[in-house]
Order: C-alpha cells, then sequence, then structure tokens
C-alpha cells in the first residue's frame, strides 16, 4: 500500500478503530468484529497482549487487502515486527525513529503530533499523515488552527473521541477520526458481548457517517 492509498483509505472510511486488548483471544474477536460490522480500518495497539500475534491472526482471517495496521510503533524493530505479522500501515504516538523507519520499510505512517513544530517534524520524517494526539487537549477548534499553515497535511484526531467530537473533527476538516474505548469498550480485555460490540458499532457509524 502506498501512502496516497493509505490516505485515501482514511478518507474514504473516516474511521479508525484502536484496538489495546489485555485479553489476545479476545481483541482478535473485537478485530474480527470490527470488520464484519462495517469498520474498513483498524489499528492493534502494541502494547496490548501479544499485538503482534493477533495481527498476524487477524490478517489470516481477514485475507491481504483489510486495512489492518499496528499502534504505538515506537522503535525500527517495532516497525520490522509489525510489518513481518502483516500491518498495512503504522501509527506512532509521536516522532519517532519508528517514523522514517516505517518510510524506508514501505509502511505508511500515521505519525503522533501535537504541535506546529511537531507536524513540520512528522511531515519531515515522511508521515502519510498525522495522529493529532492527544486531540482532547484542543478540540476542533484547535484542529482548524493547524490546518492554515499546513492545509495539505491529513490530521486524523485521537484521543477523548466520542461521538460528539468525532462529527465536530470532521466538521473541522478531519481526513479520519481515531476511535477507542468509546467505541471499543472493554470487548478486548477478555471475553464479552460481541453482539453489543457490534451495536456500539452500528450506532456510532450511524451518528457520525450517517451510514450503516
Amino acid at each position: 500500500m502506498t501512502p496516497d492509498d493509505f490516505i485515501g483509505a482514511l478518507r474514504a472510511q473516516r474511521l479508525l478503530a484502536i484496538v489495546r486488548g489485555g485479553d489476545p483471544g479476545a481483541a482478535l474477536d473485537t478485530v474480527l468484529t470490527l470488520f464484519r460490522h462495517g469498520v474498513g480500518a483498524v489499528e492493534v495497539s502494541l502494547s496490548g497482549a501479544d499485538a503482534l500475534g493477533v495481527i498476524a491472526r487477524a490478517r489470516t482471517e481477514l485475507g491481504p487487502r483489510s486495512l489492518l495496521g499496528a499502534g504505538t510503533v515506537l522503535t525500527e524493530n517495532d516497525a520490522d515486527q509489525a510489518l513481518d505479522a502483516g500491518a498495512a500501515f503504522a501509527v506512532t504516538p509521536g516522532v519517532t525513529s519508528a517514523v522514517a523507519a516505517c518510510r524506508e520499510r514501505g509502511l505508511p505512517v500515521l505519525a503522533g503530533a501535537l504541535t506546529p513544530t511537531e507536524v513540520a517534524a512528522a511531515v519531515r520524517e515522511g508521515a502519510a499523515a498525522v495522529k493529532l494526539f492527544p486531540a482532547s487537549l484542543g478540540g476542533a477548534d484547535y484542529l482548524r488552527a493547524l490546518r492554515a499553515p499546513f492545509p495539505d497535511v491529513p490530521f486524523v484526531p485521537v484521543g477523548g473521541v466520542d461521538a460528539a467530537a468525532a462529527r465536530s473533527y470532521l466538521a473541522a476538516g478531519a481526513a479520519a477520526v481515531g476511535v477507542g474505548s468509546p467505541l471499543i469498550g472493554t470487548s478486548a480485555d477478555g471475553p464479552g458481548d460481541l453482539g453489543a460490540l457490534a451495536g456500539r458499532v452500528d450506532r456510532f457509524r450511524s451518528e457520525i457517517l450517517g451510514a450503516v
């Protein structure tokens, strides 16, 4: 996947689900449920239990075309392992050495940044898009302010994004929004009600995207 392909997919999906699981089996079930109920882009955080194994097993189940990525990628080794596990993209919490490492390996990267200086650094290092994190510190007005000097940078706000905030960020020009616990709940931490997760997915997509 090229960086342009990745950006295009984010803009089309508008919703990136973030899974950080304490139970590998439950995390895998969560990922599969998200895709089966219409979420087209999912990030599995490497800070979760056996996250690389979850990515590898999900990739086997989903096939090569699903937009499944690795989050909390911090180092060159993380980038290598994410790629080997089948991640189609990487997400970093900041501008670390992993950004250039992902670019060099042909892995599109969504790099975390908050300030204008960090946004410029992320772009310079080769980020395909910028994860505005933690977005809750400034909200949609801050995103609008950042887009003035960076009109061509695709931003994906992450952190404290519920349905109401998601609508505001998208209206302010975000390429997509990244959503964790308001969508996932605790479903990735142990055997739970996947039907309830599916219901949250349908409601969330309906509320922010106008479709299920």
